[in-house]
């Protein structure tokens, strides 16, 4: 017997959320076949577990990857050629579980509505773990990603791209957890979106029962903090941008994967680290950065900030390049780059300047013994 519960959730958002007691099983989208990146500077040698890492990702469900014995870096850049002439860059994008911003800084030349049959993308699938504890929940807010560590599933880490609040609407930061799951929502608009839709003319229902229409899509997570939600969309092209009104907002197979195994009362760690760093297994250090949420700036130092995380990644075991750290954060577009070790770029050897004045002399020299013997001659 289903039985149907109300629940009135006040707040930045004012949800109503119903609830039904039907379940499903976990759904896991395959992977798809990958192709090494070729050209992608520091991090095409990254993947250098190669075949053996590629393969050993095909044989886990999507967004799934092993922790690494050492190091805090999972997965891998490759690229994908288009097949389709109708494809979009965001129809690629969510076959290779990366958003929105992921897949368009990755991208920068690439038409995101129109990129070609024959035009090669390239999957930025590769992630640094957050510099925070390996457990429950963790969510960065800069960088637009999910990540979760099962407690049953040790040795697993899963990752998904997820949209946070726009602007006006911020995600807060801060610990919370999970508390009760709900299959097919019903949702009720609160009344500043009511008020917004009456000024434009436009019908504004007091409830969305479950259905295509319903913006919660068909699995939602209701966090201990009041109006806070992880939950599916019936817009899944806005997922990997700053869309909600503070929700965090999953691809629906995603959050239907996510739905079956996250236990209620998981810990749920709600951050903003724009700048992350971390080891490879093969002793490289890298660092990556994502455009910083305008509303959690305060009084923050950026290069302080990553600075002072690196010097608690290194322990002032090596040196890193402040120029690198400096430019990394002034050019947050995700990419990683290489501060030390293998797969760093080699230190140009400094040249002595030329002396121009010297340098004439014995040109001059050596033209007026030429001449001198010419004449002797």
């Amino acid at each position: 017997m289903n039985t149907r519960h109300l629940f009135n959730l006040w707040g930045p958002t004012s949800l109503a959320v119903l609830l039904a007691a039907s379940l499903t099983g976990p759904a896991y989208a395959q992977p798809v076949s990958e192709q090494q990146a070729r050209g992608q500077a520091v991090v095409s040698d990254a993947a250098v577990a190669g075949a053996e890492q590629a393969a050993d990702h095909r044989e886990l469900p999507r967004g799934h990857f092993r922790l690494p014995e050492k190091g805090d870096i999972v997965g891998e850049y490759y690229t994908v050629t288009v097949e389709d002439q109708e494809e979009t860059l965001i129809d690629i994008a969510r076959r290779h579980n990366i958003g929105f911003e992921e897949i368009r800084m990755a991208n920068p030349d690439v038409s995101l509505w129109v990129p070609g049959k024959g035009t090669e993308i390239v999957i930025p699938a590769q992630y640094i773990l957050p510099p925070a504890p390996r457990e429950g929940v963790v969510i960065n807010l800069s960088e637009l990603r999910l990540y979760y560590y099962p407690a049953n599933n040790p040795g697993i880490v899963e990752t998904y791209p997820v949209s946070v609040g726009r602007d006006g609407f911020a995600t807060p930061v801060g610990i919370t957890r999970t508390t009760i799951k709900v299959k097919d929502p019903a949702w009720a608009p609160p009344a500043s979106m009511r008020r917004e839709a009456a000024e434009r003319g436009e019908p504004a229902p007091t409830i969305v029962p479950p259905g295509p229409d319903n913006p919660l899509g068909r699995h939602a997570i209701l966090l201990d903090m009041p109006s806070y939600l992880i939950h599916g969309t019936n817009r899944p092209d806005g997922v990997g941008m700053r869309a909600s009104r503070g929700c965090i907002r999953m691809y629906p197979e995603d959050i239907e994967s996510l739905y079956e195994r996250l236990p209620s009362g998981t810990k749920v760690n709600l951050m903003d680290a724009p700048f992350k760093a971390g080891w490879a297994d093969d002793g490289t250090l890298f660092v990556q950065t994502f455009p910083q949420l305008e509303e959690n700036i305060d009084d923050s130092e950026p290069l302080q900030d990553a600075l002072a995380r690196l010097n608690d990644l290194v322990q002032d075991q090596v040196d890193v390049s402040e120029e690198q750290v400096k430019h990394a954060i002034e050019n947050p577009d995700g990419r990683f780059i290489a501060l030390y070790g293998p797969q760093a770029p080699e230190e140009e050897p400094e040249q002595t300047p030329l002396k121009l004045e010297g340098l004439l002399e014995e040109v001059e020299v050596e033209v007026s013994t030429t001449v001198r013997i010419s004449d002797e001659a």
